[in-house]
């Protein structure tokens, strides 16, 4: 506790013995835990004086524990950086993580078990290379400003995963143990998504008539904080749509924090997979098939997902970006249906390509006409220097297209400006007649705030830069973000056909979608052989054939043997592709652990 607020330990003593970890706050020596290595059980320190370790090494955080089949894993925060601050504490990210092994067991495990146990160890691996993982030792930061204000006074002195919205502590799965043995000192909730933190100058009363006038200089500081939900967590193919909770995948509330002179303010989006039971399962194509899954509960679960928001952001108007032709036109129209059922939520459908494509990106602007009402109506969250609620956000814009990437992030930052605006000429830092677009450098770094936050984001879901970034960056597309984008929508086929299936299963695993429970059969075993160690066979046949069939084309003319071994060469090479197509599908990396819904 620092002053009645909760504070967590933030710098922490790794101890090695041959039988047990020991973990210790540098501060506080005689604050701590250790975890045998033998059976992963976490005991509080009893005082008891134990013989030198082995090993000491520095470490920044407990993430948590989790068991496997033959043992107990435990996650620590080995590096960290500072990347500014939330509300004026410390905010850090995640730089590196590391798994302990608590699992001498293993060497009395059956031969099946030491398999599976070695392949939930490449999916800790996995866990360990996480993107966009972040934390404060002093503030929750799950919570957006406007329900932190609304909270009950002495909220803010209980530990801080008692504060935490669980929707988005990433961790939450991994923190049991530690929970249990009121180690609340220990308990670190991570947010997935990302913190980005700009100072801006103004010049208050601008006047472009005067600018050789020395004019007072205005600092302000814009935060963007985006969080990502935890409920249908996973990789862009692998989690589609929403399951039949009404949870959807790459469902990410987004903040942007503006503070100046002791005023606060905030404005909320948020983003999610279209709520409806559908999936697009990787199979070699660029671009898979949507299938929408017919279930009789179908409109319970729309109905599900958006009394939910209801409940937590108001009203709602929900933004459909997707295409109104081919598949996403058959998702679209579905949509649509589904939501003319529901009497208190506002739905629109904008096709963002017909609209914005060739560069077109002015032309959002239709979108804006058609929902300015209800954006206005909504507002945003403000407080003055005493802390009195001046304004209050009474809605929120729900944005989607396919990924709730690209097309979502162009929407977003639009959305995002617009209120910027207003806050910043509520708070008399701009005039009524002012906008940040007059500001070209300020206008620039507000830009580059929300298209690194697409990055990041992308990065979480897909696994690469977000598409479109230039949009957001300059307005308009250009040259090398037309190859950029090239370039990382080639890496989106590469990860999401044979790479995604692995990390699904690890975020499954670390989310506790999936419980590992040795009395089960092996997920594993049931699955019977892996197509995808084929492929490399496969690909061989048809590059070696093609080769042939090339060589051989050149000396057909020769003889009659050289022309009927080239169509031989021609009809593997065929037989083949065709082959790998057929069954496309079994050639790419799936998730072994959980279903799609």
């Amino acid at each position: 506790m620092d002053g009645g607020r909760f504070k967590l330990y933030d710098q922490l003593e790794l101890q090695e013995f041959q039988d047990k970890y020991v973990i210790k706050s540098v501060e506080s020596p005689d604050q701590g835990f250790s975890i045998g290595r033998r059976d992963g059980n976490v005991e509080p320190l009893n005082g008891d004086s134990s013989p030198s370790p082995s090993k000491v090494s520095t470490i920044y955080g407990v993430v948590g524990t989790i068991r496997l089949v033959a043992g107990t894993y435990v996650l620590v925060i080995t590096s960290r950086k500072e990347v500014g601050s939330f509300l004026g504490f410390p905010v850090f990210k995640v730089m590196s993580m590391k798994f302990l092994s608590c699992n001498e067991a293993l060497k009395f495990s059956t031969t099946q078990e030491k398999k599976d146990e070695a392949y939930f160890r490449t999916l800790l691996r996995t866990v360990e290379s996480t993107p966009g993982l972040y934390y404060s030792y002093e503030a929750d930061i799950t919570l957006n400003l406007q329900r932190r204000y609304k909270l009950a006074e002495g909220w803010m002195n209980k530990s801080i995963w008692k504060q935490a919205d669980p929707r988005f502590v990433w961790n939450r799965n991994l923190l049991e143990d530690l929970i249990e043995s009121k180690l609340d000192g220990f308990v670190i909730p991570l947010l997935q998504g990302n913190i980005l933190i700009f100072l801006f100058s103004f010049n208050c009363g601008l006047s472009f008539q005067a600018a050789q006038l020395n004019l007072k200089s205005s600092h302000v500081t814009i935060t963007l904080l985006s969080r990502r939900c935890t409920r249908r967590l996973g990789t862009r193919m692998w989690r589609r749509g929403a399951n039949l909770e009404g949870d959807t995948a790459n469902f990410i509330e987004t903040e942007q924090l503006l503070e100046h002179e002791g005023f606060r303010s905030s404005f909320l989006q948020i983003r999610g997979s279209i709520p409806l039971l559908w999936e697009q399962i990787v199979d070699l194509s660029y671009k898979p098939r949507l299938r929408i899954i017919n279930h009789e509960q179908t409109s319970n679960v729309v109905e599900r997902h958006f009394h939910d928001l209801l409940q937590r952001y108001g009203e709602t108007v929900a933004v459909d970006l997707t295409d109104k032709h081919g598949d996403e036109g058959q998702l679209n129209e579905a949509y649509g249906a589904e939501m003319k059922k529901l009497q208190d939520v506002r739905y629109v459908s904008f096709d963002f390509h017909h609209y914005c494509g060739n560069s077109n990106f002015d032309n959002i602007k239709v979108l804006y006409d058609q929902i300015s009402e209800d954006f206005e109506k909504q507002g945003y969250f403000l407080v003055d220097t005493e802390g009195n609620i001046l304004e209050e956000q009474k809605g929120v814009i729900r944005v989607n297209c396919i990924d709730c990437l690209d097309r979502t992030n162009v929407t977003q930052n639009f959305l995002a400006e617009k209120s910027l605006n207003v806050q910043l000429q509520r708070i008399g830092v701009l005039t009524s007649s002012e906008c940040i677009s007059m500001l070209a450098e300020e206008h620039g770094k507000f830009r580059a705030l929300w298209a690194e936050q697409g990055d990041e984001i992308s990065l979480e879901y897909a696994g690469t830069l977000a598409l479109k970034g230039d949009l957001v960056r300059y307005g308009k597309q250009t040259i090398v973000g037309v190859i950029k984008d090239g370039m990382s929508a080639l890496s989106r086929y590469y990860l999401n056909n044979f790479h995604d299936g692995v990390r699904q299963d690890a975020m499954d695993l670390i989310s506790g979608h999936y419980s590992v429970n040795r009395n089960n059969p092996s997920p594993f075993q049931l699955n019977g052989f892996e197509s995808l160690s084929y492929l490399p066979v496969a690909s061989a046949l048809i590059v070696g054939g093609l080769t042939l069939t090339t060589f051989t084309l050149q000396n057909a003319g020769r003889n009659t043997q050289q022309f009927i071994a080239s169509v031989i060469c021609a009809g593997v090479s065929a037989g083949v592709m065709a082959l790998v197509k057929a069954n496309g599908r079994q050639f790419c990396s799936r998730p072994r652990l959980c279903g799609l819904l």
